[in-house]
């Protein structure tokens, strides 16, 4: 009962932040609140919103993962690679490749974090470094223009025309990103090894006694991760049009921002779909609402640190001493 409430109130507390963040930017520029700008800030969140959710299974489990972004740029090379060898493929072929690759790349962390015991933030950095390093080896920082035409071509879900002669669109990525949401909440909400994942992150050592293989656990969350990293990263590169080997480096603190801002709490076992959608749309937003306003984007690095510091700050703070309610109410659950 207790992990309910904070959850709803973490969401409550975003959705106000973002209501009020939204007047002001609507107050501020004219084209904030617009159909058209809405619309972009859909399209061009959906690919860290597909991050998120992968993060955020690792989370719950009680890790940290860094090397998602790179190891989806990594997965973009492979899979470009691996269609111009098949004669181009399609969308099924894109998405089997990219996945397999991403949850590869996964798997590997998992491996080196079970097999040697070594803590999860450690072994990302490394293999972070490890993929970056030899993405730029290999590919000497070329990037791929000369992809299969499925894998460019804009595909619009819902479009319509503005007075002034734009058009809003909704494409492909936000479908994608919808049944990379709705994957995520199914798997940790209902489905045992959601369960099992929630109480391996909240007491790793209760988990072990209770019978839960912690093997299989990290295996799970981190190719849990690989698979959203390798989507994400098809997606991206489908909106960009394009394979750029470091246009999705540095995005990993952008996403852990937004996935802890979010709810999701460092020490594992706890965190929901709807905060973490909740906290990349609020990063979103207040990176377009400075773009829009004029603002240097240093000063969103600044915001994204500061985010981070604060997020993790509330993460280890009780909620009670804010919601003494909330006590008495876990007490008769």
């Amino acid at each position: 009962m207790r992990r309910l409430l904070q959850t709803q109130a973490t969401e409550m507390a975003l959705l106000a932040v973002i209501a009020l963040i939204c007047v002001f930017l609507s107050l501020a520029t004219d084209r904030f609140f617009t159909l058209v700008n809405a619309f972009d800030l859909l399209n061009i969140s959906a690919v860290n919103i597909i991050f998120a959710v992968g993060l955020l299974v690792v989370l719950i489990a009680g890790g940290i993962d860094i090397s998602f972004a790179v190891a989806a740029s990594v997965v973009q090379y492979v899979t470009a690679l691996i269609l111009a060898q098949i004669g181009g493929g399609g969308w099924i072929s894109g998405l089997l490749i990219a996945g397999s690759v991403g949850v590869l790349l996964g798997a590997f962390n998992a491996f080196l974090i079970h097999t040697f015991r070594i803590i999860s933030i450690v072994v990302t950095i490394a293999t972070f470094n490890i993929y970056f390093g030899l993405l730029m080896f290999f590919t000497r920082g070329v990037s791929i223009y000369d992809l299969p035409a499925w894998w460019t071509d804009r595909v619009i879900l819902f479009e319509r025309e503005m007075a002034d002669g734009s058009w809003a669109e909704i494409r492909l990525p936000v479908l994608v990103m919808v049944l990379c949401v709705f994957a995520t909440w199914f798997l940790i909400r209902h489905t045992s090894t959601g369960r099992q994942l929630y109480a391996f992150g909240d007491n790793p050592e209760g988990a072990r006694r209770f019978g839960i293989n912690i093997g299989a656990m990290q295996y799970i969350a981190f190719g849990w991760v690989g698979l959203m990293a390798g989507i994400g990263g098809l997606i991206q590169a489908h909106y960009a049009q394009e394979v750029v080997p470091n246009a999705l480096y540095g995005r990993e603190l952008e996403v852990l921002a937004a996935v802890v801002l979010g709810g999701a709490r460092l020490g594992g076992g706890r965190g929901s779909v709807l905060g973490c959608v909740l906290g990349v749309l609020l990063i979103s937003i207040i990176g377009n609402g400075l773009n829009l306003m004029g603002v240097s984007p240093y000063a969103f690095r600044m915001i994204i640190g500061a985010i981070i510091l604060a997020a993790i700050t509330l993460s280890n703070s009780s909620i009670e001493k804010l919601l003494p309610f909330m006590r008495t109410e876990g007490r008769k659950s």
